[in-house]
C-alpha cells in the first residue's frame, strides 16, 4: 500500500460535459469539466481522473481539446481514459497534458497493448480500468466477478481477478477497480471485491463505485485500496474532499 491514501474525483464526460447516472445509465448533467477540475484542485484533490464514458461504445476518440483545457487547470496527476486503442492514442493524450492513461476495452481485445504501452511509456503511465460486476445468469467465473465493457452493457465472461493479475504481468501500473453493481448507488464500495482483488495483485488499486458518504471511504482502504475514487458525491456536494480526508485520517490512515 502507498504511504498516503489518495482521494481522486472522477469526471465522467459525455459530449464535453460531466455527467453522472446509476450503473452508467440515465446520465444527468453535472457541470463543465474544466470548472470542476479547477475546483477540485482548490479543494485538495490528490489526482483527477477524466473518463469519456461513451468513447468506446460510440467509436469516438477521447476529446483531446477538453483534456488539454482540463490539464491547464491542474498541478496534480491527471489520468485520462475512454476510447484509447493504441500507443499513438496514449502519446497524444500525454502530449496534451495527461500524466496517466486508462485502458479498458482495447486491452481486452488486444492484451499485448498493455505491454506495448508500458514498454514505450513506462508502467507508471498505464492504468487498467476493470469494470467488474458479480456474475449473472449461467455465466461462471472462478472468482464470481466478471469483466464488462461498454459502460457495463457488455459481459465478457472474463474473470476480473484473473484479468487484473494478467494485466499486472503484462505491465499495468495500477488497477482502477469499478464495481458496476455499486456504481452510482451511494450504498458504499464493494468491499468483498476490493479484498479479493487485493489478494491477487501487488500493484496499487483504486477503488471506485458506490460511495455515498464520507464514512464509506475508510472501509475501502481497509479492504486493500491504495486510493479511493468517486464522482457524484463530489459533483453534487454530498461530501467534500476535505471531509473524506478527515474521515480517513480519523480512521488512522495517512492522507496528503
Amino acid at each position: 500500500m502507498t504511504l498516503a491514501v489518495r482521494v481522486i474525483p472522477c469526471l465522467d464526460v459525455d459530449d464535453g460535459r460531466v455527467v453522472k447516472g446509476v450503473h452508467f445509465q440515465h446520465l444527468r448533467d453535472a457541470g463543465d469539466p474544466v470548472e470542476l477540475a479547477a475546483e477540485y484542485y482548490r479543494q485538495g484533490a490528490d489526482e483527477l481522473t477524466f473518463l469519456d464514458v461513451t468513447a468506446s461504445s460510440s467509436g469516438r476518440a477521447t476529446m483531446v481539446d477538453v483534456v488539454s483545457r482540463t490539464a491547464d487547470q491542474l498541478f496534480i496527476p491527471l489520468t485520462v481514459g475512454g476510447g484509447v486503442r493504441s500507443w499513438e492514442d496514449v502519446d497524444s493524450l500525454l502530449r496534451c497534458g495527461a500524466d496517466k492513461v486508462s485502458v479498458n476495452t482495447a486491452a481486452i481485445n488486444d492484451p499485448m497493448l498493455i505491454s506495448r504501452i508500458a514498454s514505450r511509456f513506462g508502467n507508471q503511465v498505464l492504468v487498467l480500468s476493470v469494470d467488474a460486476r458479480r456474475e449473472r445468469g449461467e455465466r461462471h467465473t472462478e472468482s464470481g466477478f466478471e469483466v464488462t465493457t461498454m459502460g457495463g452493457r457488455h459481459a465478457t465472461g472474463i474473470d476480473a481477478l484473473w484479468w487484473a493479475k494478467r494485466a499486472q504481468e503484462l505491465g499495468a501500473g495500477e488497477i482502477l477497480l469499478n464495481s458496476m453493481d455499486a456504481d452510482g448507488t451511494g450504498r458504499g464500495f464493494d468491499i468483498e471485491m476490493i479484498r479479493a482483488m487485493r489478494a491477487q495483485v501487488e500493484i496499487p488499486i483504486i477503488a471506485s463505485g458506490g460511495a455515498g458518504k464520507a464514512e464509506d471511504f475508510p472501509p475501502a482502504v481497509a479492504a486493500g485500496a491504495d486510493a479511493v475514487l468517486a464522482a457524484s458525491v463530489f459533483h453534487f456536494g454530498t461530501v467534500s474532499i476535505s471531509g473524506v480526508k478527515r474521515c480517513l485520517r480519523d480512521a488512522g490512515y495517512e492522507v496528503r
